[in-house]
């Protein structure tokens, strides 16, 4: 993890961030969504992970009032595993803390074992479920908070 380096995420890294996206969700954001996210969205904080000045992963979150609602942490596949997720998540963190979020959402596939864990492990708990939310195949979608920021 020692040389995993986490930036903000700027227009020179949004290839990598659509081939990321691309590898990593059954119906991922469109690359003019994700430009949109960060030229327009005034409540959008967005970072992302390189690893000898690779872009390896990237996540984002919305900051409304005082919630933080996470809308996605993603990896590139040959990058699982080395803890570029969990510095992820902890930048996304820091940011709540110092936009004085008090919460944190998000919401995860039911299947998603492995990011349910890593929110676990950041003091998320599961609080609701989103019936049919996926809509490529009407996947639950698991509720998570994280209170006092």
């Amino acid at each position: 993890m020692i040389d995993i380096e986490i930036c903000p995420l700027k227009a020179e890294h949004i290839d990598s961030v659509v081939a990321i996206n691309n590898l990593s969700f059954p119906t991922p954001w469109s690359r003019e969504s994700l430009e949109k996210e960060i030229e327009d969205n005034t409540i959008a904080k967005y970072v992302v992970a390189k690893k000898f000045n690779i872009v390896i992963g990237y996540a984002g979150i919305w900051c409304i009032l005082d919630e933080g609602h996470i809308t996605n942490i993603a990896i590139h596949p040959e990058y699982r595993g080395i803890g570029a997720g969990s510095l992820l998540l902890e930048t996304l963190i820091e940011i709540c803390k110092i936009e004085f979020i008090t919460s944190m959402t998000l919401e995860v596939r039911k299947s998603n074992l492995i990011a349910q864990n890593l929110y676990k492990k950041y003091g998320f708990v599961q609080e609701g479920i989103r019936k049919a939310y996926y809509a490529d195949n009407k996947e639950d979608a698991i509720i998570m908070w994280k209170h006092n920021i």
